[in-house]
């Protein structure tokens, strides 16, 4: 039955989930507070450079292949794809490099003249991952999960035990790797949803798959260009996108939603809401007048926020031939790091950095001889009434410091164009819970590794999509958080008309 369908937010969820539904029949309509759709993937720019602000890499694009086809179009169709290689380029403080290659016997002969006992148990790693990969296809990848009881009915016993569910990520990383250099970069794949190797399940390990089995990638003329080409799929199935709408309250009746109102006062009726926006932000704020409002945000707390972090768009008038498309400078004590930003609360005194440069592999994001660094430091989420404010020059100091000492030489000298975002901008900008980036932490011991369930529990047709909700952050992650919503939605609404009937 045709639904009238409201989505709070035109973030990578929402536009997924608007694409599913309207490919089902819904009528929908994508409310964005901001003036352009794509959430936390952007576009910045200024004096011939051009940044994207959020997702700098592409894992998995089959993700989107699957959504594309879902609706009868190709995506290689909207934006052009290219595989990148070296995958990383990793700079450590006692001077090692290390380029992580997708090209599997050259990452195994670089890895033989870091430890040549690491490099034998090398394919083993690969296959542990592969096999966690391919048992989360079957559950993981496939269905909106809420918690263990799900995850249980689609694995038998061998499957779950073979997830090494008693183990830490880095514990897993740990049994095959011995050289801490090669343990700091495998355990920091990680950060791909913002979480703690220390804290996360060894599941997770099979990101080593996705990273080295599947190649990374990056979108011609931008990452942004994944939003454009949603959005272009969206017009040509009638979905409506209204920009600069800032949602302002979700109108209930009982147990049910019954449309939104805006920052202006329009009244939007809907059938359907789904919220873009992360579940606890949209209780506290667009949900604070109901009654089960507050119990159902108190219930969500188990599920904290992730990293958020410093981003420094910087434009520099010269071409660091030492480095690659995506590069990371590692700190010199990685426990410490993890600790003080996951278990103190506060900004690593030596964090890892990493710098995107866009313009290596494609020529339209830089002026000629020059170069677009994308800087990003992982911090902590701000909690309740913390701001970044009067601090942002600090760190900003300790960062550039870092780059300059490592090779990065005559930074500051060469910037010609600057911007910077904080956790402030990401929570006023994107309602992200403590500005977080990836939205829930993945925690074995807090959350058992799960996130929010898509399904809110005080509204029974009111939804959740993006980085807090299953499977996670990223853009593989959220775009498939609007898919499996949205296969949810469809089968409640299948439920509900059997029961009517």
């Amino acid at each position: 039955m045709k639904q009238k369908v409201v989505i709070i937010g035109g973030g990578l969820g929402g536009l997924s989930a608007a694409i599913k539904l309207a490919g089902q029949g819904h009528e929908v309509t994508i409310l964005e507070k901001n003036e352009r759709a794509g959430g936390k993937l952007n576009i910045r720019s200024g004096k011939g450079y051009t940044f994207d602000t959020g997702p700098s890499i592409l894992s998995m694009p089959w993700v989107l292949e699957q959504l594309f086809e879902s609706v009868g179009r190709n995506i290689h169709d909207y934006i052009q794809i290219e595989r990148i290689e070296p995958q990383w380029r990793t700079f450590f403080e006692d001077g090692t490099v290390i380029d992580l290659l997708g090209d599997l016997p050259s990452m195994l002969e670089q890895l033989k003249t870091i430890s040549p006992t690491d490099a034998e148990r090398f394919f083993d790693y690969m296959s542990y991952a592969s096999k966690l990969y391919d048992l989360n296809m079957k559950s993981f990848y496939k269905r909106s999960l809420s918690g263990l009881s799900e995850l249980r009915s689609m694995h038998n016993l061998k499957e779950l035990l073979a997830m090494d569910p008693m183990k830490s990520m880095d514990q897993a990383t740990k049994k095959y790797f011995k050289d801490k250099h090669l343990q700091q970069l495998f355990n920091f794949l990680i950060m791909y949803i913002g979480s703690s190797p220390y804290h996360a399940p060894a599941v997770l390990s099979q990101l080593a798959h996705v990273q080295l089995g599947l190649g990374i990638y990056y979108v011609q003329g931008g990452m942004y260009n994944i939003a454009k080409a949603m959005l272009k799929v969206l017009d040509e199935l009638g979905v409506e996108v209204k920009t600069n709408s800032k949602v302002t309250k979700v109108i209930t009746k009982g147990t049910r939603a019954t449309g939104i109102e805006l920052e202006n006062g329009d009244i939007v009726h809907g059938e359907i809401i789904v919220s873009n926006l992360e579940a606890i932000p949209a209780y506290e704020t667009l949900l604070e007048d109901h009654p089960l409002a507050s119990k159902a945000a108190k219930d969500l707390e188990k599920y904290i926020p992730t990293v958020s972090g410093l981003v420094l768009l910087l434009g520099v008038n010269k071409k660091y031939d030492t480095l690659e498309h995506h590069n990371f400078f590692f700190s010199k004590d990685p426990e410490r790091e993890f600790h003080q930003i996951f278990n103190e609360g506060i900004p690593s005194d030596d964090p890892t950095i990493y710098i995107g440069i866009s313009s290596k592999s494609d020529k339209s994001q830089a002026p000629e001889n020059k170069e677009n660094l994308f800087v990003l430091t992982h911090v902590p989420p701000l909690k309740k009434g913390e701001s970044w404010s009067g601090f942002t020059e600090k760190y900003r100091d300790v960062v550039l410091t870092k780059l300059e000492r490592m090779g990065v030489s005559d930074l500051r000298s060469h910037i010609e164009f600057e911007y910077t975002f904080t956790p402030d901008d990401l929570r006023e900008l994107y309602g992200a819970n403590g500005g977080s980036i990836y939205g829930v932490a993945t925690d074995r011991k807090v959350n058992g590794g799960f996130k929010v369930p898509s399904r809110s529990k005080a509204l029974e047709n009111l939804y959740f999509v993006g980085g807090s909700t299953h499977p996670g952050g990223g853009v593989p992650m959220v775009t498939l958080s609007g898919q499996l919503t949205a296969d949810l939605i469809i089968e409640d609404q299948q439920g509900w008309n059997r029961n009517i009937g």
